[in-house]
């Protein structure tokens, strides 16, 4: 019935074949010029950028169009900027040198297949172009605290940053943004060792580097980041950094001017600035709000923590403790890949932070801070005398905050 409804013969299979295909539509059909129609061809042939497959009203859900490479995206601050990419509906690349679980939660970060891993090596040109070969967006947060036997500060901070830079432009990145540190500078001034932070010195050439290579390149300066495992509150509660349950600081902190930020507002504030064609070639200073004394800080820590000086908790002048050396050079000689102590830490930790008024921080770019005394009781509570019986203290009183420094 079929073939006499068409007046086609039984026998005449290849003139029906032919109608039939004729009578098919066209697989991808479109009216934009990026896509060519075609019904030979499986997939469409794309001929601009990926913003013409955008997807989605917005939110993990969706796809913006934009492609993202964040090197050093399983660190503290890593993980939070590939969490706002993804809230976003950034297509997220992450090169990754260490266990493939160490990272695989940060799949959930994105939607189904918006998030990829790509192994690399720092010293392999060969690995870093191929991360970033298809994004648009380039995220560089790789840094090292301590030097070791594979990786000095100038491998890290200098020559890796130069080739992500200079492979960057090569591959037509368009935006290219360069997480350094705080207080970074060319001879920074000596403290507790007499060579002073080859951290700081090395970040500031590693600037110097991006701009040679990069020279829209977006730098950020952050200051302490505190916030869940980071490395600042559990770096002071570390136990091989406390002295029992006293706390040595170089000259017991006084004079000593620390200015932490959250480490979600720092991610947020890099999110903006990669998307503000505006910010391209600026230096950002990502900073808290307040300014606290060091030795006013660990107070204030220690109070909420429940460890006052009835529960023998004082501070120390850390030329004065006689433990604490040993430490160090335990952490140093023996523990070299595994430390918390080390002198380039504790020359950081005795630095104030300069903030310069010159350059523009987050709340240029409409980032509402959070001051530490809204989270500070909840960051604080895994360390905290009875902390889960609070219910049962009634008797517990909120600590006295300390009165923050002036900013200016």
């Amino acid at each position: 019935m079929a073939l006499a409804m068409y007046n086609i013969p039984k026998n005449s299979f290849s003139s029906l074949q032919l109608i039939v295909i004729r009578q098919l539509p066209v697989r991808y059909s479109s009216s934009s010029s990026d896509v060519v129609d075609s019904v030979d061809k499986k997939f469409p042939k794309i001929k601009s950028d990926l913003h013409s497959l955008k997807r989605g009203t917005g939110g993990r859900s969706s796809f913006n169009g934009k492609v993202a490479t964040v090197f050093g995206a399983s660190g503290f601050l890593g993980r939070a900027v590939v969490n706002q990419l993804g809230k976003m509906g950034t297509q997220v690349v992450i090169p990754y040198r260490t266990d493939p679980y160490n990272i695989l939660r940060l799949k959930l970060c994105g939607d189904l297949g918006q998030i990829l891993f790509t192994p690399f090596f720092l010293k392999d040109e060969a690995s870093i172009a191929k991360a970033m070969k298809y994004s648009d967006i380039v995220i560089n947060l790789i840094g090292r605290d301590y030097e070791t036997p594979n990786f000095k500060y100038k491998d890290v901070h200098v020559t890796g940053a130069r080739n992500i830079a200079r492979l960057a432009k090569e591959a037509g990145v368009q935006t290219l943004l360069h997480v350094s540190t705080l207080n970074a500078s060319e001879n920074p001034k000596p403290i507790v060792s007499k060579k002073g932070s080859g951290l700081y010195s090395s970040k500031w050439e590693g600037e110097q580097a991006v701009r040679e290579e990069f020279p829209d390149a977006i730098i950020f300066r952050p200051s302490d980041m505190w916030g869940q495992q980071d490395s600042f509150i559990y770096y002071y509660n570390n136990i091989a950094r406390r002295t029992w349950r006293a706390m040595s600081l170089w000259k017991k902190g006084v004079g000593i001017i620390k200015q932490p930020v959250y480490g979600s507002d720092v991610a947020k504030g890099i999110v903006k600035a990669v998307c503000d064609p505006d910010a391209a070639g600026h230096t950002f200073q990502a900073v808290g709000p307040h300014r606290y004394e060091l030795s006013e800080l660990m107070d204030w820590f220690h109070r909420i923590m429940l460890r006052t000086r009835e529960r023998l908790y004082y501070r120390l002048d850390l030329r004065m403790d006689p433990t604490f050396w040993p430490r160090l050079l335990i952490a140093e000689k023996v523990l070299p890949r595994y430390r918390t102590l080390s002198w380039g830490r504790l020359e950081r930790e005795s630095k104030t932070d300069v903030v310069n008024p010159d350059l523009p921080n987050l709340q240029d770019l409409e980032i509402n801070l959070t001051p530490m005394e809204e989270r500070i009781f909840y960051e604080l509570k895994p360390f905290r005398i009875h902390a889960y019986h609070d219910q049962l203290l009634r008797d517990y009183i909120r600590p006295v905050e300390p009165c923050p420094l002036a900013t200016n």
